[in-house]
């Protein structure tokens, strides 16, 4: 592997390590990777990248706590044996890629090419994802490759497709600074898109008149920055967004020069909204909101030209997802209200990549360089550039459908490239079968044990993050490099060698690329070819960017699509669109989308009465294969968790900080009750990260129903009916221990990553006889000598065990009949020191520390590991009344800012308190 190149900052010629951009969402930030002589890894941001200026989120403060080899998939494996005795052995890559490429040719030759499917993902490169691409249409000729972005940003395309022609952000980040209005609709930007939210916050300081509004069903941290938080009943956006059509056109802020000349179908699109949405009052009484709150909202709107209307999941992941972002960008066009700085309708993705996967064709109803499947033309066109034996012509399958034609035995044959489909699909138990029945499955990976990789035939260990290179896109339609600053470790390949090398063995030319560069060149090449040859042009034009060779590749800056030539000659990217009122369509004019309101289809009735919704926590992402591995963003929210209203709590017979069972007519799983204050009644809130690696029950994919949006694809993930029942446990504990404990007969379980640790928090449904007998089974401790602490309280039942291995501690057990248990953190802590003190084994037997201020709380500011003890301690102490006080005392908020909403919130809880 070729030493990784050094790329300079600010000042000009210091060697400050490896530029390259986060892997996590669709922000785009860049880092700067810097390996000590030692082998540590110091992550910080770029402060050159216009992204983030040098600003991290702490998941991407963290990164280094990723990258351990710990768990990883480093050789290929192949799947022997017969029935129940079947095993992943280690195999050749000569073996692994034959078996995989004959295995999909004589699927192909006995079934034809929609037997066949790749299933892929926003964490690829976009090199990676443009050769999967071109294999599946150009020469395999089937459609059948989707991505997991089909569950998070396709609603978003389509609509934007609908609108404009073609899958066109037409803002930047910029304009969530220039705006003086932003509403951010389904979208807890605080914690799932950190560094655009502290954007918002700091250019709000000194400029106090910028108004803030949050449109969601919970009251997230994303509320706490907010001048109007609207909480609408889910699935009621379009009400709300038709209420607001037909505000602004009988308000007169309607844009009719604009409209006349430079879109279709307005009358149309505002015949529908009146029909049902004309009436306020009625429209705030379908979205069950505060009449006068949501005057307010459509007022604001309608006096604030410069307007950026941010949305995310909460608007795409739904049946009528689509619709919900017209109805979005309806409000734009109508009022003129894009094209210009601080202004526009802007979808914000979710992964790394979703963007880069979206400019290549990775879904199943997409052709490459934003072409059309459906046009003959533009079908044509890739086949020639590609000079391909053949070409798809007609949508593959889409993520759900994929899954369910695999259980039907339609498609025999499905690759899956860095994705978790067991996890992350609704309706996951039916992957699992579907997996099961499959003939050949093979799985890309970087990870060795996830919930997919259990059933895979074929196993192919791909780089990861730090090990791979090539180029992402993000939100705002900038290119930047992933660089490669680690080797590669054990016989790891990059996707892109690994799919053109199946493709080579199954006798295909065109994938003799034996550098990324050539990939993104030829990608580059695609993007100009025939561009303006018959019709409008496509905007998604790298035409600039071609004929780089490695050096020039390699040094490539971070730049915004479509390229301009300057008055220089240079090549410059374009901060927006449409700053010419052209748009994508044939006739150059954006299209109106009538937008008629409808409920999901699914609704609440008397077996299953509470509505799911599904979604991100602040430090961790997807399905934790990553973040997972790292002891900073496991303490924030350690497991998961149900958050219900307090009335509907009572109402099912749950407790507070007790388990209980979410059930569906698809799946279940379990997990502890929460009252985040955030929740309406009737709804619930359950994280989607945790999976059976880290928990023994809590895959809520398996919960969520399969019903997809008819235009996008995508899955509701928002509106599942539900029912929540008690999960009856006779006990409740945990274990902190530097080996694996024995969890067999454990009920339910979850394991947290700790530093020097594993933490498990654990109950059970069988009564223990012989607490001290078990403690000592369950970890490992059979030597009738050993340094053993322990207490017990038999008429309570509380039980309390610590081992000690050279004075230090190994392995300690806490269990109570409630789980209101001790402190973890103060626990955490004892296992950083090489010996216990005196006072610590004291402690550890009464269940507290003895000395005042060693339990911090739990984390609230993951970056400096501050507790929410300290910093409630700190301002009653010290009488702090600002975050700014609170972040000059303890750091606090001082990093990446995503826990400011948090400490603004015990803030205000404290000065209530003391107020009462």
């Amino acid at each position: 592997m070729n030493a990784p190149q050094i790329f300079p900052l600010q000042p000009a010629g210091k060697l400050v390590g490896t530029l390259t951009t986060c892997p996590y969402c669709g922000v785009g930030c860049g880092v700067r990777a810097t390996v000590s002589s030692d082998g540590q890894i110091d992550i910080a941001g770029d402060e050159s990248h216009a992204s983030n200026l040098g600003r991290l989120c702490v998941k991407g403060s963290a990164l280094g706590e990723t990258v351990a080899l710990d768990g990883r998939l480093l050789y290929p494996k192949m799947r022997e044996g017969e029935g129940d005795r079947q095993t992943l052995r280690l195999a050749s890559w000569d073996a692994a890629l034959d078996k995989v490429a004959h295995g999909f040719r004589r699927i192909i030759e006995q079934h034809g090419p929609d037997s066949v499917a790749l299933y892929v993902s926003g964490q690829l490169l976009t090199e990676d994802y443009y050769v999967a691409n071109k294999l599946m249409k150009g020469y395999i000729g089937s459609a059948n490759i989707d991505t997991n972005s089909r569950l998070c940003m396709s609603s978003a395309v389509a609509g934007h497709k609908r609108a404009f022609g073609a899958d066109l952000v037409p803002v930047c980040y910029e304009d969530l600074e220039l705006a003086d209005l932003v509403v951010l609709v389904g979208s807890n930007t605080a914690w799932c898109h950190p560094i655009l939210f502290q954007r918002i916050a700091k250019i709000r300081e000194s400029r106090p008149q910028m108004r803030l509004v949050v449109i969601d069903p919970r009251r997230t941290a994303t509320c706490e920055l907010a001048d109007l938080h609207l909480p609408l009943k889910a699935g009621s956006d379009v009400w709300l967004f038709n209420g607001l059509l037909s505000f602004l056109a009988r308000a007169g802020a309607a844009d009719d020069g604009f409209v006349a000349a430079h879109t279709n179908g307005m009358a149309a699109a505002l015949e529908v909204a009146e029909a049902d949405c004309a009436d306020p009052a009625s429209v705030a009484k379908i979205c069950k909101l505060d009449p006068q709150d949501l005057l307010t909202f459509y007022q604001w709107f309608a006096e604030n030209q410069k307007t950026v209307t941010a949305f995310s999941q909460g608007v795409n992941q739904s049946s009528s997802g689509t619709d919900k972002v017209n109805s979005i960008i309806n409000c734009h066009l109508l009022t003129g209200r894009i094209g210009a700085p601080g202004m526009g309708p802007f979808s914000i993705t979710g992964q790394p990549n979703a963007m880069g996967g979206r400019e290549v064709g990775g879904m199943a109803n997409m052709l490459a360089a934003h072409m059309d499947l459906d046009n003959p033309k533009h079908r044509e066109t890739v086949q020639t550039y590609w000079d391909s034996p053949c070409m798809a012509d007609r949508p593959g399958l889409k993520a759900v459908d994929l899954f369910q034609a695999i259980e039907d035995g339609k498609v025999k044959a499905v690759w899956i490239m860095a994705t978790n489909p067991v996890v992350s699909l609704p309706d996951a138990d039916q992957v699992q079968r579907a997996l099961k029945k499959c003939e050949l499955v093979v799985i890309s990976d970087i990870m060795e044990k996830t919930d997919t990789n259990a059933f895979a035939h074929v196993l192919l260990p791909a780089l990861g993050w730090g090990e791979k290179d090539g180029t992402v896109t993000s939100s705002e339609r900038r290119i930047s490099r992933q660089r490669a600053f680690l080797p590669a470790p054990g016989a790891a390949r990059a996707d892109w060698q690994i799919i053109c090398q199946v493709a080579q063995r199954m006798g295909y030319a065109g994938f003799d690329f034996t550098a990324v560069h050539q990939i993104f060149d030829e990608h580059a090449g695609l993007s100009a070819y025939r561009n303006n040859a018959d019709g409008p042009h496509r905007m998604f034009n790298l035409d600039g960017l071609r004929g780089m060779d490695k050096t020039r590749f390699d040094a490539m800056q971070p730049v915004q699509w479509p390229l301009a030539t300057s008055p220089s000659g240079e090549q410059q990217g374009t901060a927006r669109l449409f700053a010419d009122g052209r748009f994508a369509h044939a006739d150059g004019k954006a299209r109106f989308t009538p937008t008629p309101p409808r409920a999901p289809q699914h609704a609440t009735d008397g077996d299953f009465p509470l509505s799911l919704n599904t979604g991100r926590v602040r430090d961790q992402w997807h399905t934790m294969t990553r973040t997972g591995k790292s002891p900073r963003l496991a303490n924030h929210v350690p497991e998961s968790f149900i958050d219900m209203h307090p009335q509907d709590a009572l109402l099912y017979g749950v407790r507070e900080g007790m388990l209980a069972r979410v059930r569906s007519r698809w799946g279940a799983m379990v997990a502890r009750v929460q009252h985040g204050g955030g929740i309406a009644r009737g709804t619930i809130f359950v994280p989607i990260h945790w999976n059976a690696q880290s928990a023994s029950d809590a895959r809520v994919g398996a919960v969520v129903n399969p019903v997809v949006d008819p235009v996008s694809g995508e899955p509701e993930f928002k509106h599942t009916p539900v029912c929540v029942e008690e999960f009856p446990v006779a006990w409740y504990g945990f274990v902190l221990s530097r080996s694996q404990p024995l969890l067999d007969d454990i009920t339910h379980w979850t394991r947290i990553q700790g530093r020097r640790f594993n933490r498990y928090e654990l109950a059970g449904r069988s009564p223990i006889a012989d607490h001290s007998a078990w403690a000592a089974l369950m970890l490992g401790v059979s030597d009738v000598d050993a340094d053993w602490l322990e207490y017990e309280d038999a008429s309570a039942g509380v039980y309390r065990a610590v081992h000690v291995v050279d004075d230090r501690i190994e392995a300690c057990v806490f269990l109570s009949p409630r789980p209101d248990l001790p402190s973890r953190a103060w626990l955490a802590s004892l296992f950083l020191k090489d010996q216990l003190a005196d006072a610590d084994r004291v402690g550890l037997l009464i269940g507290q520390p003895i000395e005042k201020g060693a339990d911090t709380g739990p984390t609230v500011c993951s970056c400096f590991a501050i507790g929410r003890n300290t910093i409630c301690d700190a301002v009653r102490k010290q009488g702090l009344g600002s975050v700014a006080e609170v972040t000059a005392c303890l750091k606090a908020g001082g990093n990446c800012g995503s826990c400011v909403p948090e400490i603004k919130k015990l803030l205000s809880e404290i000065l209530a308190k003391e107020s009462a």
